[in-house]
């Protein structure tokens, strides 16, 4: 595996120097390909995991949000697993020779990754036990080990087990005729080692032990009956090792130790032997649950033997097994929030505003059609979406209404209008992404649901995810028909809209109105792509024109005249827009990236990046808009987008990326991007070996805070 350390040797080697004749410019040429000019993704996946760790050590945050944000780290590196490490297995496998734009291969990505995942692991369980735990019995929250159970505790506790779980609960002794069971996806274990033999005269000496999914993961301690304090909590796993010998009447229990096993859940579709994209799904689904196995987490106090016995039966390498000090599924912790009344200890309340254009006039058409309407969520409420798909519904005006779905909630208002419309007679058509990842059964769902209403149900394009959020209204006006639309960056979500911060762009513009419509045409219908006015639009435009727009630049800053670009996306992986991202740096161009997660650009490398700087910004919401701001000599051009800078979103799915040309919205989207430029305390700034650093606020510096200030600014 190449050295990253050989970066600067390694550009200096590649550079040519070219002595024109006629000037004494010195022209250097770097080999934009090197692999020594990229981070891998993956590893920077895991970076990002580490920010969002730090918020859980952050004496600055309310101590059930740092529980919160420890638990978020354990749910995505549970996704890293299932998804992405899931994926470099697979390739290993397949093309083990296939290297990534860093240069690594599928092993030696493996390799790297185990280790710093190790130390994460390591850290989190490090927060929990030495941070969390005894700071939270000082706010008198406590988790009760069993070792410290009173009398009257052990005795709920036992009376518990027999009414509530015992029932339920079904050991599974490893023989000859009862074959080690089929353990499920991230579902709570326990591997029982015996000694004795049962009422047929049976020793494996080993039973396996599956916790239901139904049942809670903490159990809160009833003060009356146990004299427990108000929040003091058990772990199901806890309960299940103290009383675990009920299950085995007359057999000794030596030992128990709970493990927990990670599955690839990427859903294989075959885009090129399919006919009917639902069912194809639908099969997928049922096989998730049983991927092959790709981690193994188990109680750092189990045997050497029995987790060799463990690895060896799943076929687990030893970097993929972590021995942890806690309970395996750690990510369930969150549900304490719930649990726990203490306002104090949590983030306070914030209330989403409703811009003045939308408040005073309560007719949305007359109120979209005066001027575009800027929604920045959650500053800003997301319940004038709803409204506006309702008044759409409602409307005897609007003929008809088109709505692409991702991602929404188990019961969306926005579908419960679409529904209303459709049995209103209105036509309604849906273009529902069956495959967005990990809501593919609930889309499913909500196909069948909103088909037996009459609408016109459309899964995209088999090949392409179907991934812009775009709604169009057709209203008939007099004798002219009307559109009015909304474009957004985020997904149709009310729930995820209270703590994912998007923007969202209400609009009666006729040329951007007809990009809409007919982007809708190629979802549903057949025939060549037609030219868009003002959207750019994935898999067909959107890539290319962001590198026009990056090479516009570079000519700009040749003459001399203003050049700046600023990007706010989730991600940075596309390795085209990164090449032309460094040759704009060459170019003397200034290169602002606020990227939230995956970075595979290096910033500060000499010659090739100086005038490049990455940060990450990460707070009490998710970041999650997309932004892309190009100076364009003085005029500058202001997109908002569904798309993020990866190989996925520019050729593998259809995204919209739309233009803010309202004068006021532009410049309220730039001054937004300063406020970001401008944050000292949430920010982590990039260094070129992919590392981050945390801003520090300079000495006598106020602290400023992205998320901070735009609450304030919208509440006021």
């Amino acid at each position: 595996m190449r050295s990253r350390e050989t970066v600067n040797k390694t550009m200096t080697e590649n550079k040519e120097y070219i002595e024109s004749t006629e000037t004494t410019e010195i022209v250097e040429t770097v080999d934009l390909n090197d692999p020594a000019l990229y981070f891998n993704r993956e590893l920077s996946l895991l970076e990002f995991n580490d920010r969002v760790l730090a918020q859980a050590k952050n004496e600055n945050l309310p101590l059930l949000e740092r529980l919160n944000y420890l638990c978020i780290s354990c749910s995505n590196l549970d996704e890293f697993y299932e998804v992405r490490v899931a994926s470099v297995i697979q390739l290993a496998t397949l093309d083990p020779l296939a290297t990534m734009c860093d240069g690594l291969n599928a092993q030696e990505q493996l390799d790297a990754i185990a280790p710093k995942a190790h130390k994460l692991v390591d850290e989190q369980y490090r927060v929990l036990n030495e941070l969390l735990i005894p700071q939270l019995a000082e706010q008198k929250i406590r988790f009760i080990r069993r070792n410290e159970w009173t009398a009257k505790q052990r005795g709920w506790l036992k009376t518990f087990f027999h009414e509530e779980l015992l029932p339920i609960l079904t050991p599974v002794g490893l023989d000859s005729a009862h074959p080690f069971p089929r353990i499920l996806n991230k579902s709570l274990n326990f591997i029982i080692s015996l000694t004795g033999k049962d009422a047929f005269g049976r020793n494996s000496g080993r039973a396996i032990l599956q916790a239901p999914r139904a049942l809670p993961r903490i159990i809160q301690l009833p003060s009356e009956e146990t004299g427990s304090g108000e929040y003091d909590f058990v772990f199901l796993s806890s309960i299940i090792h103290a009383f675990v010998d009920q299950l085995f009447n007359g057999m000794t229990v030596k030992c128990c130790h709970q493990f927990r096993v990670t599955r690839n859940s990427d859903l294989f579709v075959d885009d090129d032997a399919i006919d009917d994209l639902l069912n194809a799904v639908e099969g997928e689904l049922a096989m998730r649950n049983y991927g092959d196995e790709v981690r193994l987490e188990i109680d750092a106090n189990c045997t050497e033997g029995t987790v060799q016995f463990l690895a060896a039966r799943f076929g687990i390498a030893a970097d993929q097994v972590f021995l942890v000090d806690g309970p395996v599924n750690l990510s369930r912790v969150q549900e304490i929030s719930s649990l726990v009344d203490r306002p104090d200890l949590k983030f306070m309340p914030y209330k989403a505003s409703i811009p003045a254009a939308l408040s005073r006039n309560k007719n949305f058409f007359d109120a979209i059609k005066k001027q575009d309407i800027l929604l920045h969520h959650p500053y800003e409420s997301f319940a004038p979406v709803i409204d506006f798909i309702r008044q759409a519904s409602a409307d005897p005006d609007v003929l008809a209404i088109k709505q692409t779905l991702y991602r929404t909630s188990a019961d969306s208002p926005i579908v419960n209008a679409l529904l209303k419309a459709a049995r209103a007679g209105k036509e309604v058509t849906v273009v529902i992404e069956l495959r967005a990842r990990f809501d593919e059964k609930a889309n499913i769902t909500l196909a069948a649901k909103l088909q037996d209403a009459a609408v016109h149900v459309v899964y995209g394009v088999v090949g392409y995810k179907t991934h812009a959020k775009m709604c169009l209204v057709i209203r008939k006006e007099g004798k002219q028909f009307r559109d009015y639309v909304h474009l957004g960056t985020g997904n149709y979500h009310p729930n995820t809209a209270r703590f994912y911060t998007d923007y969202g762009l209400f609009t009666s513009n006729k040329e951007l109105c007809e990009d809409v419509r007919k982007v809708f045409w190629q979802l549903t219908s057949l025939g060549k792509v037609t030219k868009l006015h003002k959207l750019l639009q994935s898999p067909f435009t959107l890539h290319k024109g962001l590198i026009a727009k990056i090479e516009r630049e570079i000519e700009f800053a040749k003459k001399g005249a203003p050049a700046k670009i600023i990007f706010k996306v989730n991600s940075v992986v596309e390795g085209q827009i990164i090449q032309a991202l460094y040759r704009a740096s060459q170019a003397g161009v200034e290169v602002k990236l606020i990227v939230r997660g995956i970075c595979s650009l290096r910033p500060g490398i000499e010659g090739v990046s100086d005038n490049i700087e990455v940060r990450s910004v990460i707070g009490r919401f998710l970041e999650h808009t997309r932004v892309y701001m190009f100076e364009n000599g003085g005029n500058q051009e202001v997109y908002a987008a569904s798309a993020d800078v990866m190989n996925r979103n520019m050729f593998r799915r259809v995204e919209a990326c739309f233009p803010i040309e309202h004068k006021a919205l532009k410049a309220r989207v730039l001054a937004d991007l300063g406020l970001y430029l401008k944050d000292n305390a949430g920010s982590w700034i990039m260094q070129s070996d992919g590392s981050y650093v945390q801003s520090i606020v300079p000495e006598g510096e106020d602290i400023f805070q992205v998320q901070n200030a735009l609450m304030e600014q919208y509440s006021s």
